[in-house]
């Protein structure tokens, strides 16, 4: 049995074509269905549902064989003991540092100002403040990032952007680039030597759908 990790919302969703091109197709839709574990057309592969965070520790401990997962994931958590294939090129974002606006960013970082940065990714976060130089004092939230500046929690986030609109409507501007992300395969290496056989294929099928 070949299990494969996806997070619910925008990686399924483009992941899915690449599924189709391995000739694999799920029996449910996971934003119909309330299973977490879903069977394909094929009897010897199954997807289970978790979350984005979690799918490349299900897939390092053997919970699953492979994975997707968005290289903002893989940078906060390391991807120790991860087999990473492939750049599936697909839930294409930025990792952005953003303020509300009207505050100076360049000044602050110029002065040596200690900014309040608010993120869930505090790893990322710690090493683009340290390779500038920047002492940061980092408030780790969960959600609704662009709250934090407006209320004076933080003088900045870093957090993903896709179309900028979300900062927009919260009078908050990008002022930085951190990385380009895209979601990769990840693999669990014992699993690709002990079911090399029926894994490759896949792994095969998604490297000629990328291209």
């Amino acid at each position: 049995m070949i299990t494969i990790a996806l997070s619910k919302g925008r990686i399924f969703d483009e992941t899915l074509p690449l599924l189709n091109a391995a000739g694999i197709r799920t029996s449910e839709d996971p934003d119909k269905s309330r299973k977490l574990i879903l069977g394909t057309n094929k009897p010897d592969v199954r997807l289970i549902i978790v979350r984005a965070s979690d799918v490349p520790t299900y897939v390092q401990y053997g919970g699953a064989d492979m994975g997707v997962a968005g290289k903002d994931v893989l940078d906060e958590q390391g991807g120790q003991g991860l087999y990473q294939p492939l750049d599936l090129g697909i839930a294409r974002c930025r990792m952005m540092v953003a303020v509300r606006e009207g505050f100076d960013y360049a000044k602050a970082v110029k002065q040596g100002a200690r900014l309040k940065v608010a993120t869930k990714y505090v790893q990322t976060a710690r090493e683009h403040f340290a390779s500038k130089g920047v002492h940061v004092d980092l408030i780790k939230l969960y959600g609704s990032m662009e709250l934090a500046p407006l209320v004076g929690l933080a003088d900045a986030i870093v957090d993903l952007v896709s179309t900028g609109s979300t900062l927009k409507a919260n009078h908050l501007v990008a002022v930085e680039e951190i990385a380009q992300i895209s979601s990769r395969l990840i693999v669990n290496p014992v699993a690709l030597k002990l079911k090399r056989k029926t894994m490759q294929p896949i792994l095969d099928a998604f490297a000629k759908a990328v291209g």
